[in-house]
Parts: structure tokens; C-alpha cells; sequence
């Protein structure tokens, strides 16, 4: 059997600035790829601020681009992503559309230019989905949320 063969897309990028390091991907080790705060910033805990990531793109037609914040993040800086998960769909692509992280510190904290933040990738669109509404659903019970306890 040989290798799974991944398709290749081409994504139009626009740097906002020239103090963060350019995005790379590498094949093989993640599909995740960082991104960079592209300013100094400095917040206090319970402050809230947009954070620039210094990039935008154009992705391919029928693709968003999931943000989220990497694993050491809140260790590292004391911020949480507001959202939780941000979704950039592919109509965010003029000239002027920079991707940013909006956080919220849980204590002081500086983050520098270049420091890695977040990490994206892009997923495909949703499907084209129809609700069908039924009386009763197919399969067996679980016993709802939280049954299958806490070991």
C-alpha cells in the first residue's frame, strides 16, 4: 500500500508586517502552523485586546481557517482566546482583513513581537446539511450527559 497522497492548495498571503518571521509549513510533522503576535503587547490581568497576527490570506475556495491558541499559551502568557476557537471564512480576503486573536489576560503579562500565540489550519466547508425532524431517534440510549461518569 503506498502513501496517502495529500492535495496541495496555494494560499495568497499578505504580511502586515516585517518583524514577524514568515509562516511555514512542514509536511509531516504538524498540520497546525503558528502564528505570530506582530506587536509588543502589554495587558493587565482582566484586560481584554485584539491581538494582530500580521497575516491575511486568501484561502482556497470552499475552506475556512480554524485559530486556536497552541498548548502553552495560558503557561506561558495568562491568556485565554475569548472565543475559544476562531473561524475566518474565505470572504475575510481584502487588503485590509489582518487575522487577529482577541484575548483576555487572567494575569499581567507582556507578549513580544514574533512570540507564537496561536496555530491555524484550514478545514473544508461544512457539507450542504437537511434537518429531517423524527419522533424518536434509531439507536440505543447512552443514559444522556455525563453517564459515562468520572473514571
Amino acid at each position: 500500500m503506498g502513501e496517502r497522497q495529500k492535495r496541495v492548495e496555494t494560499i495568497r498571503i499578505k504580511y502586515f508586517s516585517d518583524k514577524i518571521d514568515k509562516l511555514t509549513y512542514i509536511d509531516g510533522k504538524s498540520d497546525w502552523i503558528d502564528l505570530r503576535a506582530a506587536e509588543d503587547v502589554t495587558l493587565k490581568q482582566g484586560e481584554f485586546r485584539l491581538i494582530p497576527l500580521g497575516v491575511g490570506m486568501e484561502l482556497p475556495r470552499g475552506y475556512e481557517a480554524h485559530v486556536v491558541p497552541r498548548s502553552s499559551t495560558f503557561k506561558n502568557y495568562g491568556i485565554i482566546q475569548t472565543n475559544h476557537q476562531g473561524v475566518i471564512d474565505s470572504s475575510y480576503c481584502g487588503d485590509n482583513d489582518q487575522w487577529f486573536m482577541p484575548v483576555y489576560a487572567l494575569r499581567d503579562t507582556q507578549i513580544h513581537i514574533n512570540d507564537r500565540i496561536c496555530q491555524f489550519r484550514i478545514m473544508e466547508n461544512q457539507p450542504k446539511i437537511v434537518f429531517d425532524e423524527v419522533e424518536h431517534l434509531k439507536h440505543e440510549d447512552r443514559g444522556g450527559h455525563g453517564s459515562t461518569g468520572k473514571q
